[in-house]
């Protein structure tokens, strides 16, 4: 059983935590999705505040300010990409290379939302790096770093390559969405500046499909 509030780390400052997947960063419209990581969250910390999102699918690292003047400076951070963020994923198939990078602009599928496209006249530049962790039988195990931090990025960037995360129920298809019960994305780094002293800190949270069973 999952626990109702994974923490990583908390201070004055900052609570960062490990967001299981299939629960929702913040409350959503119905009933159903009130229950999320921010509410979760609130109930033990209630000065908490979002300060950036993941998909209800992907797992991972998720920070949180304590105070207004750590949300201010948290959320300039994110705005002007002074954070490093790093995925892992696990693909299907296997990319002729062992590295590359992604430069595809993203834009909203209105009539398909939450999903995203690829639009060159009307996406916003999108770019992720991709290296190769392990090759596996059908499948192979990647390292993410977003160099943007747009909507569903990472997966339609893997799918335009040709290889879909496994799990993903909005992009991947037959054997690619039946592979796992789950998205296999996991947000595994983070690299903040504190926002008490400007000190680089880096949290990390052991990714939970690394080995196969």
């Amino acid at each position: 059983m999952e626990p109702f509030l994974e923490v990583v780390h908390h201070d004055d400052d900052l609570l960062v935590l490990n967001k299981p997947s299939g629960l929702l960063s913040v409350p959503g419209r119905v009933e159903a999705h009130k229950d999320c990581l921010e509410t979760r969250a609130q109930s033990i910390y209630p000065t908490a505040t979002t300060v950036h999102r993941l998909d209800m699918d992907t797992s991972g690292l998720l920070v949180m300010a304590m105070n207004k003047n750590a949300h201010r400076h948290m959320g300039l951070q994110f705005e002007k990409r002074m954070t490093r963020k790093t995925y892992i994923a696990r693909i299907w198939g296997h990319p002729a290379n062992d590295a590359g990078e992604v430069d595809l602009p993203l834009r909203c599928d209105w009539p398909n939302r939450p999903k995203q496209i690829v639009d060159h006249e009307l996406g916003r530049s999108s770019q992720t790096h991709w290296d190769v962790l392990e090759r596996e039988e059908n499948t192979t195990l990647v390292k993410l770093t977003p160099i943007t931090g747009r909507s569903h990025q990472l997966r339609v960037h893997m799918l335009e390559l040709g290889y879909p995360i496994v799990g993903d129920r909005f992009y991947a298809e037959g054997e690619a969405l039946n592979f796992a019960p789950r998205l296999h994305l996991h947000a595994q780094a983070l690299e903040i500046r504190h926002p008490n002293g400007g000190e680089y800190n880096t949290f990390t949270a052991v990714c939970p499909f690394m080995k196969l069973r």
